[in-house]
C-alpha cells in the first residue's frame, strides 16, 4: 500500500510505500528533512501505477482553431508519375466506406457518395461497384460486416 502526504515546507505531494512510515527522508523538491507520517484512513491508497502517475493528474485543455476560410497550403503537393498531369486520361479509384460516414449517430453515407459523384461528374465515371467486407472492431474485439462503394473515374 502507498501513503500519500504533503511536504510541510513546500506542499509537494509525495507518495511512498507504507513500510517507510516513521522514517526520515529528504523532500525531492525542497530537500528539507521530513518524517513520513504514520498510515491512517486518509492517506492510505492501493497502488495503481496508471492513476497515480503524474501524467494522469495533469489537466489538459485543448483548443481547436476555428477558421472562416480554408487554411493556407504550407507544403505544395507534388504530382506523382502515376497521377498524370491532369490530361483527363488518368484513372483514379475512390472507396467510400459506410462506417467512415457515420458522425455522432447520423448516417451521412448517401450524402457523402452523392457529393463525391457530383464533384467528379457523370461523364468521368467509369464504374461504380458495391462492396461488402468484414473487419475487426478494436473496441469490442468482434468481427463486423459493413459495406462500401468503389468508384473508378477519370481524373
Amino acid at each position: 500500500m502507498d501513503l500519500t502526504f504533503h511536504c510541510p515546507h513546500c506542499r509537494q505531494e509525495l507518495v511512498v510505500d507504507a513500510a517507510g512510515a516513521g522514517s526520515s527522508i529528504s523532500c525531492p523538491t525542497c530537500e528539507a528533512e521530513i518524517t513520513i507520517p504514520e498510515p491512517d484512513v486518509t492517506n492510505i491508497h492501493t497502488a495503481n501505477p496508471i492513476s497515480t502517475s503524474a501524467a494522469a493528474r495533469e489537466e489538459r485543455h485543448f483548443s481547436v482553431p476555428v477558421r472562416d476560410a480554408p487554411s493556407e497550403v504550407l507544403v505544395a503537393r507534388k504530382v506523382r508519375e502515376d497521377e498524370g498531369e491532369g490530361d483527363g486520361k488518368s484513372l483514379r479509384m475512390k472507396v467510400i466506406r459506410h462506417s467512415d460516414c457515420i458522425e455522432v449517430g447520423v448516417d451521412n453515407y448517401e450524402k457523402e457518395v452523392t457529393k463525391f459523384l457530383n464533384k467528379v461528374g457523370e461523364p468521368n465515371i467509369i464504374s461504380i461497384t458495391p462492396l461488402s467486407y468484414t473487419h475487426l472492431d478494436l473496441g469490442t474485439q468482434k468481427m463486423l460486416t459493413d459495406y462500401a462503394i468503389q468508384i473508378i473515374y477519370r481524373r
